[in-house]
């Protein structure tokens, strides 16, 4: 078998197996109790991202230079970077959400590519003068993996947004100095529990959170001890009394399952923007070489500016401003949005020295 034969093998299988999959997360976010399920789903992502790692190293010694000259290997490079990075945030939350969404995502990238592309424009092609660099490896893989690892965050803010139904809720626990949940203004509506003893001072105890109830054994009563919970409450405002209502129709486990999600996802925005902002730096240095300027406001460059600032705007609401929750998640899914012009948008339907070419 050839090296060509063996490409045309490979993406059809990681089309198959990311399909298949994908229905396993669906399958298994529907009915969590069959088993294995969860295991099976993520060992398919496995095998989809060693087939494209394969697929790209057999292209890599067909041509002679490393994988990345036209847009189907870049969508095959995304396609292996959203998978390794969907392993390293499933890894950390440990929820099969993560797949739900990720997994969608790389199949439709795959079957664009291998299905859809015309023959002419998967075949390898010399490379043009310009591209004839070391900095085509370093600048074009560091850029790609960003777009894999925003896009992933993305996606898991987009599910946030989803379990969460798009109600004010905010989470602490996922931005510096934070922790447990918490609505806007819940501070000064929220009521706040205290153990009091016959005859002694009242004890400040671990204030109850909005959507749960106080328990006995959360108080730890001594044997023999008569214990009356008071409440310290100042007079909540209409609004406020409204929104607690509304965080109280979810469940904690939706409540810890957007805990998770916003945490992760700000994790991974947290990886793939360095990688962009080295990218970037990387491709201004390689354009000075190859054309004689730093900027030259290629459409290409203009819109990985914008995704710059857009993911550079989410990180300093998170770490400056405090923002956690909805806000941010909202943020995030414009830049996945943005994410997608700059990468895919800009290059067929803009003229430009990045564009991979036209569709006619």
């Amino acid at each position: 078998m050839d090296l060509v034969e063996l490409q045309n093998k490979l993406d059809n299988t990681s089309f198959l197996v990311l399909f298949v999959t994908m229905l396993m997360y669906w399958i298994g976010a529907a009915f969590p109790t069959i088993p294995y399920l969860s295991v099976l789903s993520t060992t398919g992502m496995a095998i989809a991202n060693l087939c494209i790692a394969t697929l790209l190293g057999a292209r890599w010694l067909e041509a002679g230079y490393f994988p990345l000259s036209n847009l189907y290997e870049s969508l095959f490079f995304l396609t292996w970077g959203i998978t390794t990075i969907h392993l390293i945030a499933e890894n950390m939350s440990r929820s099969r959400l993560v797949g739900v969404v990720t997994a969608p995502v790389a199949m439709g990238i795959t079957a664009f590519a291998a299905l859809t592309l015309p023959s002419e424009m998967q075949h390898s092609e010399p490379l043009v003068p310009a591209l004839k660099s070391n900095w085509l490896m370093m600048h074009v893989s560091v850029m790609m993996l960003s777009y894999a690892a925003l896009m992933v965050g993305s996606l898991l803010a987009i599910a946030f947004l989803v379990v969460t139904r798009g109600e004010n809720v905010e989470l602490r626990g996922s931005s510096v100095g934070t922790g447990g949940y918490r609505t806007k203004n819940e501070q000064a509506a929220r009521p706040s529990y205290r153990l009091q003893r016959n005859g002694e001072n009242p004890q400040p105890q671990t204030p109850v959170i909005a959507n749960h109830s106080p328990t006995l054994d959360s108080w730890q009563a001594d044997k023999g001890a008569v214990n009356t919970a008071v409440l310290d409450v100042a007079t909540p405002s209409a609004s406020s009394v409204a929104e607690i209502s509304t965080v109280a129709t979810l469940s904690p486990v939706r409540l810890s399952l957007a805990d998770t999600l916003d945490n992760i996802s700000y994790r991974v925005i947290g990886l793939g923007f360095p990688l962009l902002t080295i990218g970037i730096i990387a491709g201004a240095v390689w354009a000075n070489e190859a054309w004689g300027s730093y900027w030259s406001w290629d459409p290409k460059e203009t819109w990985a500016l914008i995704t710059w600032l857009v993911f550079a705007a989410y990180l300093h609401a998170r770490i400056t401003r405090g923002w956690q929750g909805r806000r941010p998640a909202i943020l995030a899914a414009t830049g996945f949005i943005v994410v997608w012009i700059c990468y895919l948008g800009v290059n067929l339907l803009g003229k430009g020295l990045h564009s991979y070419g036209w569709f006619f």
